[in-house]
C-alpha cells in the first residue's frame, strides 16, 4: 500500500525521532527553519509505504499519514497481469517442445 506523508512544519521541531522511524527514509530534516527557528523535517512521499511509523513516534503529533489504496491496488494489478503473462509464456514454450 502506497503513502503519502505531511508535515506541519510550523509546529515540528525537529527531533529527528520520525527520521529514525521511518523504515524507508523518506524523512529528512529541512535546510530551511520554522517561524520558531526549528529546522522541521521534510519529506520527499516518493517510497512510502504508509506504515505511519513516524506519526507515531512525532512527540509534537505534528504529522499525518495517508494510505493510497487505489496505486496499491493498481501495483497487484500490474503484477498479477505480469505473473499471468509469464504462465502464457511457459506453456507455450512447453507446447513447443512437444
Amino acid at each position: 500500500m502506497a503513502g503519502r506523508i505531511e508535515i506541519n512544519k510550523e509546529r515540528c521541531k525537529g527531533c529527528g525521532l520520525c527520521l529514525t522511524a521511518c523504515p524507508r527514509g523518506c524523512i529528512f530534516i529541512s535546510q530551511m527553519s520554522n517561524k520558531m527557528g526549528y529546522f522541521p523535517a521534510d519529506t520527499s512521499n516518493e517510497d512510502c509505504s504508509g506504515c505511519a511509523m513516524c506519526a507515531l513516534v512525532c512527540p509534537e503529533a505534528c504529522i499525518k499519514v495517508y494510505r493510497d489504496s487505489h496505486r496499491s491496488k493498481t501495483k497487484n494489478a500490474e503484477a498479477e497481469h505480469k505473473k499471468e503473462n509469464r504462465a502464457e509464456e511457459k506453456v507455450k514454450r512447453s507446447k513447443e517442445k512437444v
